[in-house]
């Protein structure tokens, strides 16, 4: 109620509560702070739920992933992961070119693979270096059979031979290293001399022939020069 004061003029006036101290304030001030509550937390509410559908989808497509991955192995044909077997094999441990390696799947005197699954197998052969392959292969002809150094880039390349391609071959020869070349004639020249009782001239011939050894003719007058 209000309280009634009387003034120096003589008159009464009504003094009227502070709005702070009313009641209408208060309930107001209460509707406000609920209404703040309920935004807050709804909104923390609606993160909540965004982020728990985010993560099951996320899971839904990495299971549906590896559903399909496993699916799409399991249809693969027998044959075909025999194929795929072989050709890592004979590109790792026999340093085999691509296509040394893919005629061999497919030979009739060598594994007897169908065309589709030799192709399937090489289309699925990685991490293969070739170019390592064809340089094993060249040091491999260095050391164990003496070969010159053009003998042995023509068989890397030869369709009767390594099957490497130009690029791959010319690779290997050009990083050949510790190979003694003059060397390697001698020896030749020697077994020549031993085996076939060819002469000197007979065994230079051979030693620079395009159709014979193939070695430089200082390489071979070498050889000759040091034969006995």
């Amino acid at each position: 109620m209000a309280k009634k004061i009387k003034g120096e003029d003589g008159k009464v006036y009504v003094q009227k509560k502070p709005f702070y101290k009313r009641f209408w304030f208060w309930v107001l001030v209460v509707i406000v702070i609920f209404g703040a509550s309920s935004a807050l937390g709804g909104g923390s509410s609606d993160s909540s739920k965004s982020s728990s559908s985010e993560k099951s989808s996320k899971t839904a497509e990495k299971s549906s992933s590896s559903k399909a991955s496993s699916s799409k192995k399991s249809n693969v044909p027998t044959e075909y992961t025999s194929a795929l077997n072989k050709a890592k094999e004979y590109a790792s441990t026999m340093d085999m070119s691509k296509q040394g390696v893919q005629e061999q799947l497919t030979s009739k005197s060598g594994e007897g693979f169908s065309e589709k699954a030799a192709q399937y197998a090489m289309s699925n052969l990685t991490n293969v270096n070739w170019n390592k392959n064809a340089l094993n292969k060249a040091k491999s002809y260095a050391s164990s059979m003496d070969m010159s150094k053009q003998g042995i880039e023509d068989q890397l390349t030869s369709s009767s031979g390594e099957k490497f391609t130009e690029a791959q071959a010319q690779y290997a020869v050009n990083h050949l290293t510790g190979v003694n070349w003059n060397k390697s004639a001698l020896n030749k020249a020697k077994s020549y001399q031993k085996e076939q009782s060819m002469s000197k001239s007979s065994i230079r011939e051979q030693l620079t022939s395009s159709s014979g050894e193939q070695f430089t003719a200082a390489q071979a007058d070498y050889a000759i020069n040091h034969l006995k």
